[in-house]
């Protein structure tokens, strides 16, 4: 399988929101005047490679107007390189001006959400009173009643009633959700729509500090920092550009004692075309796009360096209800107890289960209409007054008159049944053992003092997550499951997931403490969590995804916030981060690769009239010294542009080990890298040759 980000479905089964054209009037027009704007030196000097592109730019067109004003016969051929080295400039702030003008655009959609709306402001908690107020003058700690109609003023937790909310506005999905006091549903983020009842919501976020107000920060990144990735491949460009400075500044005593002539702006195309140039126009580029693709993926960022950190990491932690589970268990067998038929003992659950809303007892309802064809019966003439199930006493049923028919966990329905002196068969004692060592709930059901047998309740294993975690696996990403349920019953579902690890009978403590270990070894950390016990393990871990419908002190701890509330969205996360780097890594060695064509190009040009000799290093026969310089320049300057698109989008990337992604990136950046040079500056020096240029 391939984890193709920009293709791949998401966890839950959909495809992740289709990409932006990368090229519409409406990016592409703000992005050529902010790529002029930014040639502000003070905005460049944050780019060292292409800083000195700038100032080499503006020292030739310093000589061109001089050699112009003297009536100089180079005139023209200065002109032509001053040219391109300003349009090589101005391409690699258009490519940044594009990556961010396609944040913006997400932006603008998301600031239609942020409005200044009314909020009901409560006066009086005992009698809800209520006054009217700008939802900007809501402080930390306010309560705010909204109805169903009306938008949600500001960021909180719900502390009274249920409603149904519109999220689409942040999330992008038309279905609504439930919020509700209490629990991990009661999170509500300013900007969204109660579509049914009412809520009475406690604001947590301070004006100008919303969920919603970080996320249009950090889309137009304003406050974007370079990760530290990126700050290192900033300096080892830098570096480089330096190295590259010594050598073509030496290069002058030395034509000088060749008795060959080199001008200024022969000497600045050189350094520009040997500096890593296309890697340092496109650097911000890719650390932008990475973000973008997240956020198309309905993951929101806090930083790139947690974008980044996905992209190292190594140890994935999982939940396993809703992540590695569908979250709700099944029923899927019928075990009788000895002397029992199968259908009678289906025909007793489906009863006991009737006024059961929970979806394990609805799975028994639908169980049993599927196996025997057993349908709801009208039970108002028997006057069947139905048990509920409560904490304490672990059992729900039905009376029907004298008959008592129960259904709840063994060790309760046993106590019943002997209470009415009755006997627990050993073959349901049998029964009971063996479906919880293999990872499942039973549940038995009786008639009065009469077993009747056990019911198979199964944590449902999610379809194709086994394959995934196959797929991680080849990445050498060591994956963990994470679980409330005993260590018999997280064995068995670890082991038909799939997973590598597990960690059982969890808490909070536990899954900190886990986290600390495997970080203690070395290893990356990943992982999700929703509610407020998770809030410590997420700030531990080094990429934590947080639901949006999770608690505020899990999103607060998180550094990246799913809109969807998937937990299985860690995968893809993990998978852009990786795209990420690969990318970075694929455009730095193609950038460093084609350098060696445009020494080729350049070098024998200077040259070789004083040194016949070097004529043998003019492998592409370039026409003349001049147009092997502006051929290499032109090249130079028109590459980056082209690499645009993969910068943006993103290499393909596909989940195998490290040594093979390496092999791949050599073989298509690297040994590209070297060719396509050769074939664009040969055709451009062609084409300048055909019109006459040189």
């Amino acid at each position: 399988m391939q984890l193709d980000v920009s293709t791949s479905a998401s966890a839950a089964g959909k495809p992740f929101r289709k990409e932006r054209s990368l090229f519409t009037a409406r990016m592409l027009v703000p992005a050529m005047g902010q790529a002029v704007r930014m040639f502000d030196p003070w905005s460049m000097a944050r780019n060292p490679v292409m800083f000195i592109a700038e100032l080499g730019a503006a020292l030739t067109t310093l000589v061109t107007v001089s050699a112009i004003a003297t009536g100089s016969d180079g005139s023209g051929y200065f002109l032509a390189i001053s040219v391109w080295l300003w349009l090589t400039v101005w391409f690699a702030n258009f490519a940044e001006a594009v990556a961010e003008a396609r944040g913006r655009a997400q932006a603008a959609s998301l600031r239609k959400a942020r409005q200044d709306v009314t909020a009901h402001r409560v006066v009086d908690q005992a009698t809800l009173q209520v006054e009217d107020v700008p939802a900007s003058q809501l402080t930390n700690g306010n309560l705010v009643r909204v109805s169903a109609g009306e938008t949600i003023p500001a960021d909180g937790e719900v502390i009274e009633g249920v409603a149904s909310v519109d999220e689409s506005a942040i999330t992008g999905e038309s279905a609504p959700v439930i919020r509700e006091s209490g629990g991990d549903r009661s999170a509500v983020t300013g900007g969204t729509r109660v579509l049914s009842d009412h809520l009475v919501i406690r604001v947590t976020a301070k004006p100008g500090e919303s969920f919603l107000d970080r996320m249009i920060a950090m889309i137009e990144g304003a406050e974007r920092q370079k990760t530290p990735n990126e700050v290192a491949l900033t300096i080892v460009l830098a570096g480089f550009t330096l190295i590259f400075l010594m050598v073509c500044t030496t290069l002058y005593p030395i034509a000088r004692y060749f008795d060959v002539t080199i001008d200024v702006p022969t000497l600045v195309a050189l350094l520009v075309c040997l500096i890593p140039t296309t890697i340092g126009a496109l650097l911000a580029a890719i650390g932008i796009a990475g973000m973008a693709r997240l956020s198309q993926a309905n993951v929101m960022a806090m930083s790139g360096r947690a974008v980044e950190a996905a992209g190292d990491v190594d140890v994935l932690l999982l939940d396993k209800t809703g992540t590695i589970t569908l979250g709700n268990r099944q029923a899927t067998e019928f075990r009788p107890a000895p002397g029992v038929e199968e259908r009678q003992l289906a025909d007793a659950a489906q009863l006991a289960s009737l006024a059961d809303e929970t979806p394990e007892g609805r799975s028994i309802v639908v169980l049993a209409k599927e196996q025997f064809n057993i349908r709801g019966r009208k039970l108002e003439e028997q006057q069947a007054e139905f048990v509920n199930f409560t904490a304490r006493t672990r059992m729900s049923g039905v009376n029907l008159g004298e008959q008592q028919i129960r259904k709840g966990a063994a060790d309760v329905v046993r106590r019943f049944v002997e209470e009415q002196r009755g006997e627990f068969p050993n073959q349901v004692v049998h029964d009971v053992d063996t479906i919880a060592r293999a990872g499942g709930t039973p549940l038995v059901v009786a008639e009065n003092a009469r077993v009747l047998g056990t019911i198979y309740l199964k944590d449902i294993v999610k379809g194709g997550i086994k394959e995934r975690f196959i797929e991680l696996r080849r990445m050498g990403i060591k994956t963990v499951m994470i679980t409330g349920d005993n260590p018999k019953t997280a064995a068995a579902i670890a082991a038909e997931a799939g997973v590598d690890d597990f960690l059982a009978e969890a808490t909070p403590e536990a899954k900190l403490e886990l986290i600390r270990q495997y970080q203690r070894e070395g290893h990356l950390v990943a992982m999700t969590g929703d509610g407020t016990n998770d809030a410590p393990a997420l700030a531990q871990a080094d990429v934590a995804v947080a639901m949006n419908t999770g608690t505020q002190a899990a999103k607060e701890a998180g550094n990246m916030v799913d809109l969807d509330s998937n937990p299985t969205k860690l995968i893809d996360v993990v998978s852009v981060g990786k795209q990420m780097l690969m990318t970075r890594g694929a455009l730095t060695t193609f950038s460093v690769a084609n350098d060696v064509a445009k020494y080729f190009a350049i070098i024998p040009a200077i040259f070789m009239v004083a040194l016949p000799q070097l004529e043998v290093l003019n492998i592409m026969h370039l026409a003349t010294p001049h147009s092997a310089i502006l051929s290499a320049v032109i090249f130079n300057a028109v590459v980056i542009p082209c690499l645009i698109p993969v910068a943006i989008r993103g290499v393909r990337y596909r989940a195998v080990g490290a040594d093979a992604l390496l092999r791949r990136n050599l073989l298509i950046y690297g040994l590209g890298g070297l060719i396509i040079p050769f074939v664009g500056i040969k055709l451009i020096d062609l084409v300048l040759v055909g019109v006459g240029l040189a």
